[in-house]
């Protein structure tokens, strides 16, 4: 009898893992299919020749690169990308720099305000992008910086400061406290401790972070929108949005090859990175 129920619990645990198998991979299918659907539409436009008036995914008609030289002879998007390349590469650079010092300095000392500036972090982060903007506005008409990127760079900054500070916290909190007194007792100093013996261990979420702020300003179209003016100080985000805005003309090969540009440096990044991301993004989310 007990045999017997042996048996039927194993069959049950084989048909249930069966099923939870079958979703999981339908799941994976299905969010497969959501991802890569747009971009084959994508990919198909931007290499069909002559102009489409919508994007359909099409691959009889022949292909060309015409579409990208146009890009670069016809159009400010040479101009619009350098633009972008440089406000991504600030950003990352400072904001990586001012979270990674601020992660450690929560991690590592007890202040007054300590808590309290943990806890405003969080309410600053729950105001939407939207709420801010006519601060912004009346912010860059008194200094005189519309249509500067210095600026707009500086929000990019601040506002990935809140909540990335919690994560950067978060994963200097998983290494071991142990290895600072080890090493202050060998003489080291609070700088020589967090330079080298610390940073090295939180080069993973360090990755993470520099591949979120490099990323951010290829995708914002409000805030670059809503802050710079003229034509040659936009950036892809914005500047692409002009083939498409006019009903009765609009260049979606042109857009759709200027999309798939703005990929390369961030799939490069990527790439470079990539060893450094699970391990980055597991222990900053769980740790802290």
């Amino acid at each position: 009898m007990a045999r017997r129920q042996k048996k039927i619990n194993e069959k049950s645990a084989i048909r249930n893992r069966r099923v939870k198998h079958f979703f999981t991979y339908l799941y994976m299918v299905i969010l497969a299919i959501i991802i890569i659907y747009p971009l084959l539409i994508t990919v198909s436009s931007a290499f069909k020749t002559g102009n489409v008036q919508s994007f359909t995914l099409d691959f009889s008609s022949k292909w060309t690169l015409i579409n990208f030289k146009r890009l670069f002879t016809e159009t400010l998007y040479g101009t619009w990308y350098k633009n972008t390349v440089i406000i991504a590469f600030f950003t990352m650079l400072i904001q990586v720099a001012v979270i990674t010092l601020a992660g450690y300095v929560y991690s590592r000392y007890r202040f007054i305000g300590r808590r309290f500036s943990l806890m405003f972090f969080i309410i600053i982060q729950m105001v939407p992008t939207m709420a801010a903007l006519t601060a912004f506005y009346v912010m860059a008409n008194m200094l005189n910086a519309l249509d500067h990127y210095w600026f707009l760079t500086l929000i990019y900054i601040g506002g990935g400061i809140p909540m990335n500070t919690w994560l950067m916290k978060g994963y200097f909190d998983s290494v071991p406290y142990d290895l600072d007194e080890s090493a202050k007792l060998d003489g080291a100093g609070n700088f020589r401790v967090f330079w080298q013996i610390v940073l090295p261990l939180v080069k993973p979420m360090i990755a993470v972070q520099a591949l979120w702020a490099f990323m951010g300003p290829f995708g914002d179209y409000i805030m670059s929108k809503f802050l710079l003016r003229s034509d040659e100080h936009l950036t892809v985000a914005v500047g692409l949005q002009q083939f498409i805005t006019n009903t009765r003309d609009q260049q979606v090969v042109l857009f759709a090859a200027g999309a798939i540009l703005i990929a390369l440096p961030i799939s490069i990044l990527f790439f470079y990175l990539q060893k450094y991301f699970t391990s980055g993004l597991l222990s900053g989310s769980t740790k802290g």
